[in-house]
């Protein structure tokens, strides 16, 4: 099988495991990405996200995390659901509206290894989703599956930015897609001007620290720091605001997959249901949920950082 045919299979099995679209690029140093990232670093944009700043040579050398790797297989998995959150009830980031999407996401990038493999013999690959130091934005639009807009999301004229991305890293040459090479986003800051926090600070560059969905997750404090009372816009366990008023969002499709069905309680639980819940009501509702990455203190500071505000409003 030529070069060619081969990564033309290598699509069709994505797109029969699930994925929307699938792009090819050379596995290569990314020097562009690498000060980009050290500029991030330096000041201090990833707050207390200390693991961003491990393994610099890895997240931007694919060659160095996958010895031999020669390719990158980038892959969009949709995630935008059919039904959505009343704006009245503690908010949850969409892609959390389902199961954990890495155990989901996982066994599909074995099985398409397993069907390179079955094609070309014994190959060497490991896949990648949102776990491991991959600048998986990099790597989408350098195989040609789309731009990062100035919310510093990768963006898709035909489904907006409502995906996960993967990759699949393996030792085999194969035929290369042309990198994304325009900026569709054009003069709009819609993005920028609805963020709450400020956490866009410019196009495409965002700081972290100040993104409702880090002082939701990854901010692992006792408290949410009070300067960001009246700024959290009800949002409980991450945060799309800056995709919500995309217009490129408008071309979202609700995704049926059966593994990313919603769960249902995060439909019915306003904020009294939430404040009400015991840990282990928590870890039975919710064990299969990404909400268990925040855990079940994660979660109840949160629910109680927005009673607190709402009361405040109320107050005034």
């Amino acid at each position: 099988m030529d070069l060619q045919a081969l990564s033309r299979f290598i699509k069709n099995e994505a797109k029969l495991l699930g994925f929307e679209y699938c792009g090819i690029a050379r596995a290569e140093f990314l020097e562009d990405d690498a000060r980009s990232l050290e500029a991030y670093l330096n000041k201090n944009y990833n707050g207390k996200m200390a693991y961003l700043a491990n393994h610099f040579d890895l997240r931007t050398d694919p060659r160095k995390l996958v010895p031999g790797a020669k390719s990158v297989i980038s892959l969009i998995y949709n995630y935008f659901p059919e039904r959505q959150q009343e704006k009245a009830i503690p908010q949850i980031a969409k892609y959390a509206y389902g199961a954990d999407y890495h155990e989901i996401i996982r066994p599909l990038l074995r099985q398409l290894l397993a069907a390179i493999q079955a094609q070309v013999g014994q190959i060497e690959g490991r896949g990648f989703v949102d776990s491991a130091p991959v600048l998986e934005k990099a790597w989408a639009k350098k195989s040609g599956l789309g731009w990062v807009g100035k919310n510093a999301l990768l963006l898709t004229r035909t489904l907006g930015s409502f995906f996960f991305i993967a990759e699949l890293i393996v030792d085999i040459e194969l035929a290369y897609d042309a990198p994304f090479a325009k900026d569709y986003c054009g003069t709009c800051t819609r993005c920028i001007d609805a963020c709450p926090t400020g956490a866009l600070v410019a196009p495409q560059i965002i700081n972290g620290s100040q993104c409702i969905s880090y002082l939701t997750i990854e901010l692992k404090d006792e408290l949410i720091p009070k300067s960001y009372e009246d700024k959290m816009e009800n949002w409980m366990f991450g945060c799309d605001i800056c995709q919500d008023v995309c217009p490129w969002n408008r071309f979202a499709v609700p995704q049926e997959k059966p593994a990313l069905q919603a769960n249902p309680n995060i439909f019915e639980f306003d904020l009294k249901d939430w404040l009400a819940l015991e840990e282990e009501q928590f870890k039975t509702l919710f064990k299969q949920a990404p909400m268990k990455r925040a855990k079940y203190k994660g979660i109840m500071r949160n629910v109680q950082f927005l009673s607190a505000n709402t009361q405040h409003k109320n107050k005034d």
